[in-house]
């Protein structure tokens, strides 16, 4: 994970329920083997990719920081944690006995030492030139289907994704939305802000939101800015969004700073904070950012 990489009405429930393009197209060996594919995975957009398509790996890097920047869907407790992306302890991973090792152009320095493990698979979601994450990410999620030999599952996931963001907009609809700016706080005078390509800025058109930070960014989605910057947002209606976590000391410094406070965002119901979203994710993470911004959108209308 990069050191930046720091997602009708529906019920919490049921979104959990519901719940890369180099690639090597996979074996008749791996494809019909009977036992359950042993599977490690690198990235947690692919980690949560597949438990949505019944398949949980059996190890995942960075795994003691799920619950802290993925949350959902939960990783069962069984999953080993083999260590950071960067740092992979391969004692571990060669215990583990996988079958595959699922990875990203992100990480093909540690290609030479995961080859001799087990086959890899590399799959592309966040690259130079791939364009619009979300239809990078479904795209991606076909071909870990047919990689692992739930073609019809990534199908029916992914059938079920664009459902739910429909209803999204169904929800939003005929209302006054404002547009939102979207951040993650890096201390209390920077902040990582959101545009397109990314996944965040996909999935605001997706369910019908506009993006007050028109700026494009980074292949990843995102530029960092200082919180001056801000005032580059003129439309008086905007919102700002940041998401959990946010360090224990911006809030008291942003309440204090005569900066902060001469920004629209300083007026009541103009910022808020929401829960964590992995925006280096992919289609559980977009459908968990879709469910807490529709939510908080309809409180504010």
């Amino acid at each position: 994970m990069p050191a930046d990489r720091q997602k009708l009405q529906v019920s919490r429930r049921t979104l959990l329920q519901w719940g890369a393009a180099a690639f090597a197209m996979p074996s008749p060996l791996l494809a019909d083997q009977a036992a359950p594919l042993r599977i490690v995975s690198l990235d947690y957009g692919l980690s949560s990719t597949l438990l949505s398509l019944g398949l949980p790996p059996v190890g995942i890097s960075d795994g003691a920081d799920w619950g802290k920047w993925v949350v959902e869907p939960k990783m069962p407790a069984s999953v080993a944690d083999i260590g950071t992306s960067f740092e992979v302890n391969l004692e571990i991973l060669a215990e583990l006995k996988p079958d595959l090792i699922l990875t990203t152009p992100y990480l093909d320095d540690l290609l030479p030492r995961l080859q001799p493990v087990a086959k890899v698979i590399r799959l592309e979601i966040f690259a130079p030139g791939i364009g619009p994450i979300l239809p990078a990410a479904m795209a991606a999620t076909r071909k870990l289907g047919a990689a692992i030999g739930r073609e019809g599952e990534a199908e029916a996931f992914l059938t079920r994704s664009e459902a739910f963001f429909d209803e999204c907009r169904a929800r939003l609809s005929g209302q006054r939305i404002p547009p939102v700016a979207l951040i993650n706080f890096m201390d209390a005078r920077h902040a990582r802000i959101y545009s397109s390509p990314g996944l965040f800025d996909n999935v605001l058109g997706r369910i019908g939101v506009r993006n007050a930070w028109t700026k494009a960014s980074n292949y990843w989605g995102f530029e960092t800015i200082g919180i001056e910057e801000l005032a580059r947002i003129e439309d008086p209606e905007a919102r700002l969004i940041a998401f959990d976590p946010v360090p224990p000391d911006v809030l008291p410094k942003l309440a204090e700073s005569p900066l902060w406070n001469r920004l629209p965002f300083a007026r009541p119901g103009h910022f808020a904070v929401l829960p964590p979203v992995l925006m280096f994710g992919m289609v559980n993470e977009a459908m968990r950012f879709a469910q807490l911004l529709t939510d908080h959108l309809e409180r504010q209308s």
